[in-house]
Order: structure tokens, then C-alpha cells, then sequence
């Protein structure tokens, strides 16, 4: 998965077909996800993966609302068509279920 490395980068990658996943090395729940994850991205080839360390990006979380994580933002066009944000565990199905939904 790519990783975030700067703001411009965000707002380029907004105008693409893009599901940002926010996460941070000491989070549990995002470790219980992670082994997963390319199952995902082999699954959605339309969506371009970007990983976003929430510690070295918390500007672009505060103005999201991202508050918990393992959390997922999706854009598409320069427009958010999704997010699943909380600070529940969330399963690889339950994010499955999402992005299926989008």
C-alpha cells in the first residue's frame, strides 16, 4: 500500500479514485487489519490503496473528523463518495462491506 507522504499529495489523490486508510504504528486494531489489507486491494483494482499516518498527518484528520482508527476515507473526482470512521474494531469484512457499498 502506498504511503501518504505530504498534504499536496491528499489533494491530488482526492481527485483520483482513491481510499485513504488512517492508521498509526501503535494501533492494535489497525495491526489486526493489516495482514489483510492487500486481499482488499487485489479485490478493488479500481481504487488506488494510500495509507495515511495519522500521527504525522493529524491537520488532515482534524479537518476529517478522524478521531479513531483503523478509519477509511474515499474519494473519487475531488468528492467524498464514502467514509467509515469510528474507533470500534472493524473487521476485514466490515470494511469489505463497505467498500462494496460505495
Amino acid at each position: 500500500m502506498e504511503q501518504l507522504e505530504n498534504e499536496q499529495q491528499f489533494e491530488e489523490l482526492k481527485k483520483e479514485q482513491t481510499v485513504f486508510l488512517f492508521t498509526a504504528d501503535w494501533c492494535p486494531d489497525c495491526k489486526v487489519i493489516e495482514p489483510d489489507l492487500p486481499q482488499l486491494e487485489a479485490k478493488y483494482t479500481n481504487y488506488k490503496f494510500v495509507s495515511v499516518d495519522r500521527d504525522k498527518f493529524i491537520d488532515i484528520c482534524i479537518n476529517h473528523d478522524i478521531m479513531g482508527i483503523p478509519s477509511f476515507l474515499v474519494y473519487k473526482d475531488n468528492k467524498q463518495i464514502g467514509s467509515y470512521i469510528g474507533k470500534e474494531r472493524k473487521s476485514i469484512e466490515q470494511i469489505d462491506d463497505f467498500l462494496a457499498s460505495l
